[in-house]
């Protein structure tokens, strides 16, 4: 007995302790060099707009009549615009807004498509029919098309475009979402805590949401850089940030009037939207090819 529960003891510190998934994640991340460079640009991009009070050279709204149209030069890295308004300054203000715009509109979203999609998923029956007849409804229409004609009912302002593109993405998190759900409600620890006796809301709480994470994690990423696009889009026709918020959409619609004689008015905040988006969804592609057991190797 005494050999046995050593033997025993002995196994067990010889077992390897299990990881934690967040460092698992996080070390497969910092291991795939395009995702890496990713998140190291996008890290930069947030930490450039968060100091931009102390770091922007000049206040982006500051007008200098003698000085617009000017070209990139040591005193204006990006130059002016028409204006005379400093385009390095506005751009890092801008960022600002943007990432905003892009975190409240996927948190708007998200809120919006966990209850409709753990509601759909979980109890079923009419309760899903109702909300998914609704959601195909609402996705019949193109996400920026949905949003504008939000904007257009509520009217013109960054606030509103929040919104709009919040609710413009509410469909497609609650098809997620309700398929995840699916998924999960059929596992037998499911049909376990039921059988204990467990609310339906603590099995949502602690068994539901839990598992179906991992895409949620996904979705909430590649939509964040797609509500910027969106905010974007909808600032560069008029309907989102107004004049004189140094809004990243909004400077490429002034700039495109005097593109041929200044085109950096556009060019950089241009580049800056692109390249935001454009590590964003790198970004969320790994952790998809990572969290998605269908696609990710052991």
């Amino acid at each position: 007995m005494v050999k046995n529960a050593k033997s025993l003891h002995s196994t067990a510190r010889q077992q390897p302790k299990p990881r934690n998934q967040l460092l698992v994640v996080a070390g497969r991340v910092l291991r795939n060099r395009t995702s890496l460079v990713s998140l190291l640009i996008l890290l930069t991009v947030i930490l450039l707009a968060v100091l931009a009070p102390v770091i922007a050279p000049y206040d982006p709204l500051d007008i200098n009549t003698r000085n617009t149209l000017a070209p990139p030069s040591r005193a204006h890295w990006f130059g002016t615009d028409d204006l005379g308004r400093d385009v390095l300054s506005r751009v890092l203000w801008g960022g600002r807004i943007s990432l905003r715009v892009g975190l409240i509109s996927s948190s708007i979203a998200l809120c919006g498509g966990l209850v409709l999609g753990l509601a759909s998923g979980y109890f079923g029956g009419t309760i899903s029919f109702m909300i998914l007849r609704a959601i195909d409804l609402l996705l019949a229409f193109p996400g920026l098309l949905l949003a504008l004609v939000i904007v257009g009912t509520l009217g013109a302002g960054l606030d509103n475009i929040m919104i709009a593109v919040g609710i413009g993405s509410i469909p497609i998190f609650t098809r997620v979402i309700h398929g995840a759900v699916l998924s999960v409600k059929s596992n037998d620890y499911i049909d376990a805590a039921r059988s204990l006796g467990s609310p339906d809301y603590r099995i949502i709480i602690f068994h539901v949401i839990p598992n179906v994470l991992a895409p949620i994690i996904v979705l909430f990423t590649l939509q964040t850089g797609a509500a910027i696009f969106s905010a974007s889009s909808l600032s560069f026709i008029g309907l989102g940030a107004q004049p004189p918020s140094p809004e990243w959409g909004a400077m490429v619609s002034r700039g495109r009037h005097v593109l041929r004689e200044a085109m950096w008015m556009t060019a950089f905040p241009g580049t800056a939207i692109a390249v935001v988006i454009l590590s964003i969804n790198v970004l969320g592609d790994t952790l998809r090819d990572i969290l998605d057991p269908h696609v990710r190797s052991e």
